[in-house]
């Protein structure tokens, strides 16, 4: 599991798409570098110092170009140019984290100029693509209610819940070993149900589980650029 948010659902969405973790990938267009970059960001704050901290390491690039957007409802959006022609680059890469609904990330796009001019439709292209490299390096997950359970099966069982986890949305953590098998069981709250009633059956109500709360947290997206 890559992100947690102890948030409850009420505060929020049921789900909201973001960033697993830091991500970059370079490419070349006409002899240009181009370098995409992305981070999940909790705050302004934190994206202007991810932009900050890209424009030190690439001091002596072309440009520089961002685009972030802020707030599970992504009411907070911002992009740079950084020098291109307008809406040749932040725009574009801002397009593309609103199509692919990305929340509380920052994208920035380095270039080096390669001595051959693109023209305002390879820019767009190119920063298109920039951004889109970095939020694919970066892995978009999908951030949701998920309920936590403590549990327990004899050690007889064991095999058999790790093989019937397999096929279930579940996440198993903290596994233990002592008089049973104790871990503790992570599932979305809307397949719960579905996920403790397979389990009972598959262990003819053996498998033993307690309510731990619940949390967001990060589950992979299929349908991510």
């Amino acid at each position: 599991m890559a992100t947690t948010d102890t948030r409850p659902a009420a505060r929020g969405p049921a789900s909201y798409r973001t960033l697993k973790a830091f991500g970059s990938e370079e490419f070349i267009i006409n002899k240009s570098r181009f370098i995409g970059y992305a981070s999940p960001v909790g705050s302004e704050q934190e994206a202007l110092d991810f932009i900050a901290s890209i424009r030190v390491r690439h001091r002596d690039a072309t440009h520089n170009c961002y685009a972030y957007t802020l707030g599970t409802n992504m009411g907070v959006m911002r992009y740079s140019d950084d020098g291109e022609p307008s809406g040749t680059a932040g725009l574009p890469m801002m397009e593309v984290i609103k199509k692919e609904t990305v929340c509380n990330c920052c994208c920035v796009v380095t270039r080096y100029f390669g001595g051959v001019l693109l023209g305002a439709g390879g820019l767009l292209r190119a920063y298109t693509q920039g951004c889109a490299s970095g939020l694919r390096a970066a892995g978009i997950v999908t951030m949701e209610d998920t309920a936590r359970y403590l549990c327990e099966v004899p050690y007889g069982l064991w095999d058999k819940v790790q093989y019937v986890c397999r096929s279930l949305p579940v996440m198993l953590q903290d596994t233990a070993y002592a008089t049973a098998v104790t871990f503790t069981l992570l599932t979305r709250v809307r397949d719960a149900d579905t996920v403790l009633a397979a389990l009972t059956s598959q262990t003819d109500g053996v498998f033993l589980y307690l309510p731990d709360g619940s949390s967001f947290a990060a589950w992979e997206t299929e349908d991510a650029v």
